[in-house]
């Protein structure tokens, strides 16, 4: 009987207890919402009354801390705080919002020695000193926080150790330069993880001198430890990222010797370059492969991208000297004697094909070239297509659209769902447009404004725009045909042709919406003239009287370009880059014009 008694009992005091907790736990919730709602003198008296049951200071212990310090309660909070550590000796949250309770009231001597106590009560365990270390951070004692994340580093052993967390502290406190450290730390223990290191600081380092700053710590670890291929690694990327290609090269060179590479970092960079159009490193590295690495397997690709990018240099010097372009075709030639027919050489020789038909005006030999390339039994199924493609091109060059037509739809059958095959469909709908057929045209562009690649899609909406808006209100199309048989005239190399058929546009259309299309044809004739300022002029109009159409901003970057490369006035071209920036600040050309910027200045200087 005794022992179901006491059993009875048990459970009796048991579901007190629990009623009692719950009790406890509806008051807590009560108070919180008194003092969520502002009413501080209810949610203080029933925090008070709280307080005293252990059980419940977790649910009540923040705003409870938040009330006192906003009522000012200085001692209260503190009292508090000492009742609350007792209890629970083990709970950091509580300790450290005792720090924050001496940093808010400016006790700097009390809390440089609580946290001088409390660093030596942990100073056996990092991962304790580095949650003292986050607590400190969401009361934005962010000096703190460090002093213990250090502790804590030192305590690990390893300079990686809570790297990103202090890097993200030194960000909140936008002290870059200690968070650069930090992030190249944390690349240094994390090498798998410099992908993620290196898009952080795409994202962060924006201006100059931070990037600056990323260099000289680079160079100088560099120094340190030239066997490490990391900072090698991040400094060529940041290099790429400036677009100083050259010294990137210079990195990318040392690194082929480390590891006994016949120029295979140079080769990418000089890939890049070229991309970029930046012809002049591009042909010094590529030059530098050759010479040094002249047995090797990346010779012959050397070869034929640096007469490509000799003939890109030679194509954007105004007016065109056709002796070095004859030279140049020269150069192929050698290549593929030297090397015999391999995919790149049989790719020279559609280079040199086209070098006779565009700019020698020799359509015979760079036909007979094409056809040699299109029947070689080594020419790979892509380079036979792009040939044809070239062979439709000339086509139109002796007035046989027909023919031209033919090739470029056996192109598109061949290459369906590829962008070569877009890129035929697109050359079809550009001889649509330049024999008038623009309803046909079209219909091919709207299919390509979906092509996969960007490029192709770009050029398709831009032909398409330019139908559409030139048509609209013109029944007959009349003044669309006569700007598209313009637009075919300097595709034959007509020049004075076509100069003579838009000034008639021009004199017979006065207003008509097609205007600024032909002060842009105007201008890109004058500039292959290397008539520099005439070219300038009718961007002039274009700026002036169409600020609000589609090549405005074109127009303008355009003109920055030609002041700074052909006219050679860098001062003016500052002034026009940080106008056309405040211009159109969406366009597609910011990133050059920065970059223009930064070149004039001096920020990129090899």
């Amino acid at each position: 009987m005794y022992m179901y008694t006491r059993k009875f009992l048990i459970i009796i005091t048991l579901l007190g207890a629990a009623l009692s907790l719950s009790a406890q736990t509806d008051d807590a919730k009560l108070a919180n919402e008194y003092f969520q709602q502002g009413e501080f003198e209810k949610a203080r008296a029933m925090f008070e009354d709280l307080e005293k049951n252990r059980s419940v200071i977790p649910l009540i212990h923040a705003n409870y801390f938040r009330l006192l310090l906003e009522e000012q309660d200085i001692k209260g909070a503190e009292k508090y705080l000492d009742r609350v550590i007792k209890s629970f000796p083990g709970n950091i949250n509580y300790q450290v919002d005792l720090a924050f309770l001496y940093h808010t009231i400016g006790e700097s001597d009390k809390l440089d020695k609580y946290l001088s106590t409390l660093k030596k009560q942990f100073i056996e365990n990092q991962y304790q000193l580095s949650s003292i270390a986050q607590n400190l951070v969401s009361h934005q004692m962010y000096e703190e926080a460090i002093d213990f994340y250090l502790t804590a580093r030192k305590l690990n052993g390893r300079e990686s150790a809570f790297a990103l967390d202090m890097a993200a502290l030194y960000r909140m406190k936008n002290d870059k330069r200690k968070m650069t450290e930090e992030y190249i730390n944390y690349a240094e223990g994390n090498p798998a993880n410099l992908a993620y290191v290196k898009n952080l600081f795409q994202n962060i380092l924006t201006e100059p001198e931070d990037q600056e700053f990323l260099e000289e710590t680079l160079i100088q670890k560099i120094q340190k430890d030239p066997n490490s291929a990391l900072y090698s690694d991040l400094l060529i990327w940041l290099e790429l990222q400036r677009k100083n290609y050259y010294a990137a090269f210079i990195q990318a060179r040392a690194l082929d010797r480390r590891n006994q590479q016949p120029g295979d970092q140079s080769m990418r960079i000089a890939r890049i370059a070229y991309d970029n159009e930046s012809w002049d490193d591009a042909i010094d590295i590529y030059t530098y492969v050759i010479d040094t690495y002249g047995d090797d397997y990346n010779y012959p690709q050397a070869r034929r991208f640096l007469i490509k990018s000799k003939e890109n240099k030679v194509k954007t010097a105004f007016p065109v000297d056709t002796t070095a372009i004859r030279n140049l075709a020269t150069e192929y030639s050698e290549l593929y004697d030297q090397i015999g027919p391999n995919y790149t050489t049989l790719e020279a020789l559609r280079n040199k094909a086209l070098l006779h038909a565009f700019y020698l005006d020799e359509l015979d030999t760079a036909t007979r070239i094409l056809n040699f390339v299109i029947e070689n039994r080594r020419a790979p199924r892509a380079l036979v297509s792009e040939c044809k493609l070239d062979l439709g091109d000339i086509y139109i060059l002796t007035g046989e659209p027909w023919e031209s037509t033919l090739l470029y739809s056996q192109v598109e059958k061949d290459n369906k769902e590829a962008p070569l095959g877009y890129e035929a469909k697109l050359r079809n709908a550009r001889l649509n447009y330049f024999t008038g057929n623009f309803a046909l045209a079209k219909s091919h562009l709207d299919i390509l404004k979906l092509a996969t690649t960007r490029e192709i899609s770009n050029d398709a909406i831009a032909l398409s725009l330019l139908i559409t808006d030139n048509t609209a209100f013109d029944t007959t199309d009349f003044i669309m045909q006569e700007f598209a048989n313009v637009e075919l005239l300097i595709f034959q190399n007509k020049t004075a042709e076509a100069k003579a058929k838009l000034a008639k546009i021009l004199k017979e259309n006065p207003g008509h919406s097609i205007t600024d299309e032909v002060y842009w044809l105007q201008s890109k004739l004058e500039l292959q003239a290397g008539n520099y300022q005439q070219a300038v002029d009718y961007l002039d109009k274009i700026i002036q009287a169409y600020s609000y159409d589609i090549l405005s901003d074109d127009a303008f970057y355009k003109k920055a370009t030609i002041v700074q490369d052909y006219l050679h006035d860098e001062e003016q071209a500052m002034t026009l880059y940080q106008e056309f920036l405040k211009a159109h600040p969406g366009s597609m050309y910011v990133a050059e014009a920065r970059q223009r910027i930064r070149q004039i200045r001096g920020d990129l200087v090899n």
